[in-house]
């Protein structure tokens, strides 16, 4: 047997937590020795415990606990239940991750205001081109929701046009919709240029209409640090006397494995002046 002490270190929990699960019945000591009070453990018990710990991680109070270790959860139910805990936890983790990005990329887009160079923006005519694209829907335009949704579109296009056969001819052009069903949701469209047929089908082939004119600026990184480019893009527009006609298209000239090296054309459908 294990004092209380020598337990908690194998079991690498303290002793408090242990005279905690003693005194709401979780997790009884094996033998309490009559004269002195001190608690002895056997090994045997680190399997409870285990299950304690792991049960607590998941999120449930210490009568949810009980309740069901008294009902005998088997191994494998409790190792189904950690997995979907652990998807739970790296979801969480890869949202705040993305929350971090959009935070700096909002201070970026504050520390440049009016220091950003716009002698880089062009107005020019963008003629038509033949894409093919699959669209779905984002719960809005902001770039922690459109991020998820085009990343795997523009994934399961290219799986689709290589099951076609069919070779993209130019680069990707994604473009935005305000979604039929409103509610500040976006329809984002992953498409890329490509010689092909018309047609419907596991992805669609279209002509993507002209922009008469367009106000456009390159932007030199990742999608998720955008703002700051995308922000100097309407002020040039605002301060030019241009008016916007809707979502800039965003037109990836490089995309190599290194998203920080990526680069991508903002093309503002622009009227006036």
């Amino acid at each position: 047997m294990f004092t209380i002490g020598d337990f908690a270190r194998h079991g690498r929990v303290s002793v408090r937590m242990l005279r905690h699960y003693d005194a709401t019945g979780l997790l009884r000591p094996a033998h309490v020795d009559p004269a002195s009070g001190y608690r002895y453990y056997t090994a045997a018990q680190l399997a409870r415990l285990n299950r304690v710990i792991a049960l607590k991680d998941l999120g449930l109070t210490l009568q949810q606990v009980q309740e069901i270790l008294d009902e005998t959860v088997t191994t494998e139910e409790l190792r189904a239940m950690l997995r979907l805990r652990r998807a739970e936890l790296e979801a969480g983790m890869a949202a705040a991750a993305m929350r971090l990005v959009q935070v700096e990329a909002r201070l970026r887009a504050i520390e440049s205001e009016g220091q950003m160079p716009t002698n880089d923006v062009v107005i020019k005519n963008v003629p038509a081109v033949r894409v093919a694209e699959l669209t779905a829907t984002a719960a809005s335009y902001q770039p922690e929701d459109i991020g998820p949704v085009i990343g795997p579109l523009y994934q399961e296009l290219f799986r689709r046009l290589e099951a076609a056969g069919i070779t993209p001819t130019g680069p990707g052009v994604a473009y935005y919709e305000d979604a039929p069903e409103g509610g500040g949701r976006i329809s984002v469209h992953a498409a890329v240029q490509v010689a092909a047929p018309l047609q419907e089908g596991p992805f669609q082939v279209l002509d993507l209409p002209p922009l008469e004119q367009a106000a456009t600026i390159v932007h030199r990184g990742s999608m998720d640090t955008v703002l700051p480019t995308a922000q100097t893009l309407a002020r040039w527009i605002d301060g030019h006397g241009y008016r916007s006609a809707g979502y800039p298209r965003e037109i990836n000239l490089e995309c190599p494995e290194d998203r920080e090296d990526w680069v991508t054309e903002l093309q503002a459908p622009v009227t006036g002046a």
